[in-house]
């Protein structure tokens, strides 16, 4: 946000409902990933912004595209970070992985939360980063929980800060994990009701090349496919030598000069 901002442009981040200092839903099992569309949308609306580049991380990248499907009259251009193209709905490549994967693991009510609640928010949030940090998708055994397969005594990656952590625990202090496990985990294998989607907006994704999302089944070749260039025709791929799933708080000057020369491309 800063690198935009002195860049001349005007950034703008929000909690999506039910995370971090945003309102948790009366009903949060009820939520799905069109609650964030419609969301952004209202927020853009709110702040009189007709259109705008939308910038998506991980499953963050679901409702970007989405919006841009639903909504193209309000993209200016996509930037996504570790995700192609991707719609919620049944997934093989999902379905391929293993039992304990940890997408599966937390698409089962109850599971998560009672892994979870062995820990502090500020120790789950640590696991996390150390658990997506490595090459290989996190996958517990049979007699695992996901948390278990981190060692306590292994070290924060050297490019997050304690005070980092300190903060980012600080939100889920008051949202708890609820939502999130909702949106995206419970959600991820309901149709969405998009049919032959298209995006006609200038597209940036960004890839570390050590993020374990690449070891997906055929999310690889599918990153480089004709398949999502018909998806997606305006599309530019980076690969980032030695970026992992967090590329952009690991090399965050890299990708800030990946993402103003797109702004600056594709930018009125």
């Amino acid at each position: 946000m800063i690198a935009a901002a002195k860049a001349g442009y005007r950034a703008v981040a929000y909690d999506f409902r039910g995370y971090g200092f945003s309102e948790i839903p009366a009903e949060p099992e009820k939520g799905s990933f069109i609650d964030l569309v419609e969301d952004t949308i209202s927020l853009l609306d709110s702040l009189g912004i007709s259109k705008a580049f939308l910038f998506g991380t991980d499953l963050g990248s679901f409702p970007a595209y989405m919006i841009a499907v639903l909504y193209p009259e309000r993209v200016a251009g996509i930037v996504s970070l570790g995700v192609p193209f991707k719609l919620p709905g049944p997934s093989d490549a999902r379905d391929l992985m293993p039992e304990g994967f940890y997408c599966k693991r937390w698409q089962e009510p109850g599971r998560a939360e009672a892994d979870f609640g062995r820990f502090d928010v500020k120790t789950v949030i640590k696991n996390i980063y150390i658990l997506f940090s490595g090459t290989k998708p996190p996958t517990a055994r049979e007699d695992q929980e996901i948390m278990d397969l981190v060692d306590p005594s292994t070290p924060l990656p050297p490019w997050l800060s304690e005070e980092d952590l300190a903060v980012y625990a600080s939100s889920y202090l008051k949202s708890g994990f609820r939502y999130p496990l909702q949106v995206p985990y419970r959600t991820l294998g309901i149709d969405c009701g998009i049919t032959n989607p298209k995006v006609e907006a200038p597209t940036l994704l960004i890839m570390g090349e050590k993020d374990y999302a690449l070891s997906f089944p055929a999310n690889a070749d599918y990153i480089k496919s004709d398949k999502l260039k018909h998806i997606v025709p305006d599309l530019e791929t980076v690969f980032v030598e030695e970026g992992n799933h967090f590329v952009h708080e690991k090399l965050p000057e890299e990708v800030n000069e990946l993402m103003i020369s797109f702004l600056n491309e594709h930018g009125n």
